[in-house]
């Protein structure tokens, strides 16, 4: 029986890309064995995290503002909206403190 992949905190981004890159064949096994074994599945690591999903509807020109300023950012527009909402959320915290 193969031994079970470990994958390491990394302190850098960089370290984390060397790592992967020098594991592509035991990452490959890895994977061809859960498909073989039938433990693939669409978003399974997404669902074992711990932050839970929440559908809120926005205006679509709020939406498009953001899809514009998260670019300007080189981020992802829902990234970007988490972000502004944690700032909001804070800056109210402090603020009734």
């Amino acid at each position: 029986m193969a031994r079970q992949l470990k994958v390491p905190k990394f302190d850098k981004e960089a370290d984390e890309a060397k790592w992967w890159d020098s594991h592509q064949t035991e990452v490959a096994g890895e994977f061809e064995r859960a498909a073989a074994a039938g433990r693939l599945g669409q978003g399974t690591v997404a669902r074992q995290g711990a932050t839970p999903t929440t559908t809120i509807r926005l205006d679509p020109d709020d939406i498009a503002r953001a899809k514009a300023q998260a670019k300007r950012k080189g981020l992802r527009y829902q990234t970007y909206l988490k972000m502004l909402l944690r700032e909001a959320l804070l800056k109210a915290e402090r603020k009734s403190a």
